[in-house]
This record gives structure tokens, sequence and C-alpha cells, in this order.
């Protein structure tokens, strides 16, 4: 006997939640909100959208308050004309805690919302609570894992081609099912918007070298973390192999790493159950002051 698959539907049914937009200084921001409590901010990864995290949204609005936004240039948020690096998403995100009257909060960031969250904390740690960086970029510049991103998200973004939407969803899972065709037929509608289509080379910039290398994480930026920091990384990820993380580990003081056996670049989605046990379990550990 087959069980029903899991849907975006069914993953926030009996769940008070609204999808709304906040102006974030200017930028009109998507965002899915559930839950009060101490805010827990969720942002996605490079070419993403705030569907990322629909498994682990139901299970943390029990205790937080969750937002899960569409970040800087992505999903339905605002695509202002200028190249992303990182310092501009940290603002974004800023913009956005100001907007929601939010002091401090938790960010759980997977990849470059890792990248993102790590910078936010670095540079003003009294707003940020706590942090997880799920599968986080920012440290290396692979340039064959550069060159993998550019490529698979450009020909999905340039070409009406389904297929191609689906590899690059699937490129992300250590289990192609786990690429649902819901989410692939999300990021399809996301990826062909006008809007996004123009925007590809903003989105893209930090797959280039020069702009990678001026907004890196390096060692000594890991070094001045302070806030409690929880590092999740799957042992298949496509995208940065387990001594990334053992480094991050290694140079981020007090912090905590936990890998995933048969996961990807997803932990949060692919691992779900796990995941979600061991971000409420560090975030109960680290309440705001």
């Amino acid at each position: 006997m087959t069980s029903a698959p899991r849907t975006i539907w069914t993953e926030l049914a009996g769940l008070d939640f609204q999808v709304t937009t906040v102006d974030a200084a200017g930028v009109p921001t998507r965002s899915l909100q559930a839950g009060s409590g101490e805010p827990v901010i969720f942002l996605h990864g490079t070419s993403g959208h705030l569907e990322a995290f629909m498994r682990n949204v139901g299970p943390h609005a029990e205790k937080y308050a969750v937002h899960a936004i569409d970040m800087l240039g992505h999903g339905f948020t605002g695509k202002p004309d200028f190249r992303y690096e990182i310092p501009r998403y940290r603002d974004h995100l800023l913009a956005y805690l100001d907007a929601q009257g939010i002091e401090r909060a938790h960010i759980a960031g997977e990849s470059l919302g890792g990248w993102v969250g790590a910078r936010a904390a670095i540079d003003v740690p009294d707003r940020i609570a706590s942090l997880q960086l799920l599968c986080a970029g920012g440290t290396v510049a692979n340039p064959e894992v550069m060159e993998r991103i550019r490529t698979s998200t450009r020909k999905a973004v340039e070409t009406d081609d389904v297929e191609l939407t689906r590899a690059r969803m699937r490129l992300l899972m250590h289990d192609p099912a786990d690429a649902t065709e819901e989410l692939v037929a999300v990021r399809h509608e996301i990826y062909h918007r006008p809007d996004f289509v123009a925007n590809i080379d903003n989105l893209l910039s930090l797959q280039d070298m020069e702009t990678r290398l001026r907004n890196i994480l390096r060692p000594e930026d890991l070094a001045r973390l302070t806030v409690p920091t929880l590092i999740v990384w799957g042992r298949n990820n496509p995208f940065g192999e387990v001594p990334e993380a053992s480094a991050m580990h290694d140079h981020i003081p007090g912090s905590e790493l936990v890998l995933f056996d048969d996961c990807g670049h997803w932990p949060q989605h692919e691992k779900a159950a796990e995941y979600n046990e061991l971000s409420l379990a560090f975030l109960a550990k680290h309440p705001v002051a």
C-alpha cells in the first residue's frame, strides 16, 4: 500500500498562516508567516524561494513565529537592477526585520541563505539570536561548482523546457523523488516570469570569481561569529563536500556540526523530520535574550 504524496498544501493544512507582501525599504518582499513567539527567519538558496521550507514551517510554528521569505531578487520579491552581492542581501534581510518590528531573530539559512545569515550575524550580532547554516555557501570559491550552478540555472531560465527546471531541482537532492513535481512547477513558474529572466545576470553575479572573492567569508570572518551556530550538512551535498562543513565548524567558535547521511543540498527538506527535531532543540537552548 503506497502513501499519498506530500504536497505544499498538506504540509500547511490545519495551520493558520498568511502569505503576504512586506515593504522592506522599498522592496516588495513575499513572506509566508505562521505561529507566534520568538521569530525564526528561513532563507533559501540561489535562485530559490520560500517553498524550500514547506516541510519545516508547521513544526516550527508550534512554538515560534516563522517567517519564510523570498530573498532580494528571488521568487516573487522585487528585483531592483543591480548586482546582488552579500551586503545587498544582508541589508534586505535587516530591512525586512525592521519592517516587521523584529529586534532579534533566529536565522536558518540554506546555501546562499546561510551565507547571508552569517554575514548579518558577523556585522550586526545584536540583531541575530542564533544561526543555522544548512549546507551554507560562501566559504569557498570552487570554479567547477560555480560553473555548475551558473550553467544549470541559466539553461533552465532561458529555455522554456520544464525538463531543464526538473534537472536543476534534482541536482539539489540525493533522492530525485525529493524534487517533487509540485516544487518543479513552482520553480518553473518563477524562472519564466519576465522580471526573473531579465534579472538573471544580477542573480548569478556571485558565481563570477572576482565578485565571489570580494564577498567570501574567510576564516577570520567566521572567527568573529559570536552567536550560537548550528551547521547542518548532507554527506552527498553536490555543491560542497564534508570538509567544507568541517572547516566552518573549526573556525566558528562553539559551533555544532551535524551530518546527515543520504542527503544532498536541502537537509531541511530531504531529512525534514530529523532536521525539525534538531532545529527545535537548538532553538530551545538559545532563546532570544
